[in-house]
């Protein structure tokens, strides 16, 4: 990253069962008993998420390049979707309502100075040589690699086993619901929820890596991580122009995906309204964070024309199955009635639509040689009551890819507010205002 700039100073202005044995029986034949897994993600435009390979960039979109922090929106929801992903789920661990408000300036002057490349405070080499560095500085050198850095806060902020530690349950949105259990969820306690979420998006795995460490360092004391995710090749695409980027099951995903130009659709199915609900949130968002693992090896033993149905998409090219081309209209009536695109598609969930900006990932094995690997599936949406929520319910209830080739393990619900729009402004201001 490039010099160092003083926070203090003005900012810049812009468990699982997996089959064994020589040979795969037909999508039909293991029904009954592979039933553990879950959705691989509410789909809402009709096509299935995560992958594999680098999407190629639309044109004019430069890696290297700064995304502008200050703006109507948080960047990270509607910004080009970036290579890379390190999400973070902290806990508060104070209950003193000024030391939270102090962290939530500092978190937004850092923001404000990483995300066009610089080092924070005075930097790696500007101390004291008794003092630690104010930058832990491992991305001293590289560029600004479309960093951005989007902050959400969850349901325990507002109110914790009953208690209201900040003062905040009345505050707390409608819309900010706990999730419902879905049929099959197998949710890790210790890989869910969270007081506040971070996600950083970069195409430098090392430069979202930074903006993490360095909010959690900042916020020690008052935050610890509860739990984090890393992620790889984007499984879903905002800018459609571009290559369609393909999941670790093979297949393509995003089709359908709204664009971040689409401003209509963004207004309609994103961002928070006016009279929606708690003024703090008017051009916010609510995230949904789901961690996916997928039954890789069961899927790799799985016949094409199986993978096929139980996708509603073809392989090779992406069309919707009777179809040609990967773009080509379609009823989704027309697919198997228990194919994933057909269950997810917003005519088979009133009109039910969601931004998808989920990445794969492969965090190793999980000792018995299975990879721990699948999908962290990122959804905004304006109200996850009329999104996901549906969608997942009617994944839940009949798809086949649920039933038997994934496993929702992890889950996070978290209110995303506006952007900030001007320097002095702070993540939460018009929430603890």
């Amino acid at each position: 990253m490039d010099r160092p700039v003083d926070t203090e100073a003005p900012e810049p202005t812009e468990q699982d069962t997996a089959a064994t044995g020589p040979a795969a029986p037909s999508r039909r034949a293991v029904i009954g008993w592979a039933g553990a897994g879950l959705a691989l993600g509410a789909t809402a435009a009709g096509s299935v998420a995560a992958a594999t390979r680098q999407e190629e960039q639309p044109p004019g979109v430069d890696s290297t390049a700064a995304i502008p922090f200050y703006g109507e929106h948080q960047a990270g929801i509607a910004t080009p979707v970036q290579d890379r992903l390190h999400f973070a789920a902290f806990d508060v661990i104070t209950t003193d309502r000024a030391a939270l408000v102090a962290m939530l300036k500092e978190w937004t002057k850092a923001a404000a100075t990483l995300t066009p490349g610089h080092e924070i405070g005075r930097g790696t080499s500007g101390n004291l040589p008794e003092a630690p560095p104010d930058d832990t500085g491992e991305a001293l050198g590289l560029p600004a690699s479309r960093l951005t850095v989007t902050v959400g806060f969850g349901p325990t902020l507002f109110e914790k086993d009953g208690v209201d530690r900040f003062g905040l349950k009345a505050r707390r949105p409608e819309a900010l619901v706990d999730l419902p259990k879905f049929p099959g969820d197998a949710l890790d306690p210790a890989r869910s929820g969270g007081d506040i979420c971070v996600q950083a998006c970069a195409d430098d795995p090392q430069v979202a890596v930074h903006a993490i460490r360095n909010l959690a360092r900042i916020g020690m004391g008052v935050v610890n991580v509860r739990w984090s995710q890393l992620g790889f090749g984007k499984t879903s695409s905002t800018t459609p122009q571009a290559q369609t980027p393909r999941n670790l099951m093979g297949f393509k995903d995003g089709t359908r995906n709204i664009a971040g130009t689409d401003d209509k659709a963004l207004a309609d199915h994103v961002w928070v309204a006016p009279g929606d609900g708690q003024d703090w949130m008017t051009g916010g968002s609510y995230l949904v964070a789901r961690r996916i693992r997928m039954h890789i090896e069961i899927w790799d033993r799985t016949p094409l024309g199986d993978q096929e149905e139980i996708i509603g998409r073809t392989r090779a090219e992406g069309a919707p199955i009777g179809k040609q081309r990967e773009h080509d209209s379609f009823d989704p009536k027309s697919l198997p009635e228990d194919s994933h695109v057909r269950l997810a598609h917003p005519d088979t969930n009133k009109g039910a639509t969601i931004l998808r900006r989920g990445y794969s990932f492969t965090d190793g094995s999980d000792g018995l040689g299975r990879l721990d690997a699948g999908l962290f599936f990122l959804a905004y949406q304006r109200d996850a009551r009329n999104g996901f929520i549906p969608v997942q319910t009617s994944l839940a209830a009949r798809d086949v890819l649920h039933d038997e080739y994934t496993r929702h393990v992890g889950s996070g619900h978290y209110a995303c507010p506006p952007g900030i729009r001007k320097p002095g402004e702070w993540f939460g201001q018009a929430l603890f205002g």
